[in-house]
Formats: structure tokens, sequence, C-alpha cells
């Protein structure tokens, strides 16, 4: 069976800034325990780490690090399905075409709605929300709701409503011809 056809592909970063700091704390609390012990050759502590320990807790710190904030989330629309990816987290979430009822542009406030940033559960539905505060609202034909965050928010709803009116249509032709 052949790749399915994109028809929308959207990359966003997260807003690091006060995130990226905080994170940077735990590997450069290491990197200061390595100078002080490795070069400096003062122990820390009645029962220190090893030298290669503080080596390598300090290297696996610093990729942890950057691994978080390479994290981007990810948009995709194909032929049959709508794809939210946290890139860097291996989390994808991947919804039928036929299983979304209603489509919609809306205005939020992240923090306030959410909680944040990230994949998140608030009290309009599950939210994957990475910059801005504009997005699309999913009503699932199964009940629930689905937010997802965008910076091309009304291009993104155009393409849901057609391409799931197009699977619907094409849907009930199918078994209208099956009869």
């Amino acid at each position: 069976m052949g790749r399915s056809r994109q028809l929308f592909y959207e990359v966003q970063r997260f807003p690091l800034r006060r995130a990226a700091v905080a994170l940077a704390i735990p590997p450069c609390g290491m990197v200061g325990l390595l100078i002080w012990q490795v070069v400096l050759g003062h122990p820390w502590g009645k029962q220190p780490l090893s030298n290669g320990n503080i080596i390598g807790w300090t290297v696996f710190l610093w990729i942890v690090y950057f691994r978080l904030i390479t994290v981007r989330m990810v948009t995709e629309v194909r032929d049959a399905e709508l794809v939210v990816s946290l890139r860097g987290l291996w989390r994808a979430r991947h919804i039928l075409l036929e299983d979304i009822r209603s489509v919609e542009t809306i205005t939020y406030h992240p923090e306030r709605d959410y909680g944040g940033y990230g994949i998140r559960t608030g009290r309009f539905g599950k939210a994957y929300v990475a910059s801005g505060q504009r997005g699309v609202r999913l009503k699932l034909v199964k009940g629930g709701t689905v937010i997802v965050g965008s910076q091309r928010p009304e291009e993104l709803a155009d393409i849901l409503r057609s391409s799931a009116t197009r699977i619907r249509t094409g849907a009930c032709e199918e078994s209208a011809g099956q009869t």
C-alpha cells in the first residue's frame, strides 16, 4: 500500500524562555560538581561519587536537557487521519478523519485554560498546545473534544472539514453501492 498524501504540515516550537533556564539547573549543577571534584580535586561530601560517575551523570543530564529543549509539536493531516505528535518524546495521537463530527477555530489562553503547554487535559477536553493562543476544536463522533493548537488554524480547519466530508460522503457512496 502506498503512502498517504500529506494535506497539511506544521511544526511549532514550545516557548522555552523560563523553562529552558529551569531545565538547565541540574546539568549546570553537575558541571559545577565536576569542576570542584574532578578538575580541582576536592571530593564532594562524606561518600563522594567517583570521578567517572560525575562525568557520566554530567553528560547524561546535558543529553536530556538538549533533548527536552528540542521537542517540537508536529501537526499533519493525511488522506485519512490527523496526526499530532511531540517529536522528540515519541508521542503521537492519530485521529481518523471519519471520527471527526465538527471542526471550529478557537482562541484560548494556554495557562488559564489548560495549565500550560504540551499534552493537557482541561475542562474543554484534551489539548495539544505548543505556542500561541489559537487552534481548532474537534468534536468527535464517539464523544469527546480535542483541541489542536496551530499558527494557521483557519487553514487547518478548512482542510479537516473538507477531508472529513469527502471521507464521509465516499463511505456513504460505497455502502449505498453495496446494497
